[in-house]
């Protein structure tokens, strides 16, 4: 179902909009796994490793388990599995804690930020490609709207905000 033009100009009824909104964002995500399926971007590291890494290396200080499952939206037992995978690749060490030495503190390595800056950039080409010749304005209001909806489901699910 699409939202149709009312007849005297007026907004489509709510439900029109979330309907149109719920459609789009099963395109949306059908196209970001078309996108991942035909990009060599994520080769050396996977989706969860390089936005794992971006966390860490943004984190004023390394976080324990738990708090870094909470800034990602995960379940703590999820998180410590791709924590362990990092520490297979080298992109990440544990250490104890000093206050507390039950609880391990998770560090990016210097080979995973160097990776994950990587990846980063070549993200950074996709979009740019992809988005090439739409003006500022759009790019600055597609920004603000993927922004307030990220807020909208760490609000809900009680994650971090990006």
């Amino acid at each position: 179902m699409t939202a149709e033009p009312q007849p005297d100009g007026a907004e489509p009824p709510r439900a029109d909009l979330i309907d149109r909104i719920e459609r789009q964002a099963a395109f949306l995500n059908r196209n970001f796994e078309l996108l991942h399926r035909r990009s060599e971007t994520h080769t050396e590291m996977d989706r969860s490793e390089y936005l794992m890494l971006r966390t860490l290396g943004a984190a004023p200080e390394p976080p324990d388990i738990n708090a870094l499952a909470t800034m990602l939206g995960l379940n703590p037992s999820t998180a410590g599995r791709q924590v362990a995978a990092l520490r297979r690749k080298g992109f990440a060490t544990t250490t104890p804690d000093p206050a507390d030495r039950r609880r391990s503190l998770i560090t990016p390595t210097r080979a995973g930020l160097r990776l994950a800056a990587q990846v980063r950039e070549r993200r950074r080409e996709g979009f740019a490609d992809l988005l090439d010749g739409w003006d500022e304005e759009d790019l600055r209001l597609l920004g603000e709207m993927f922004r307030k909806y990220n807020v909208a489901v760490a609000r809900k699910h009680f994650t971090r905000e990006p």
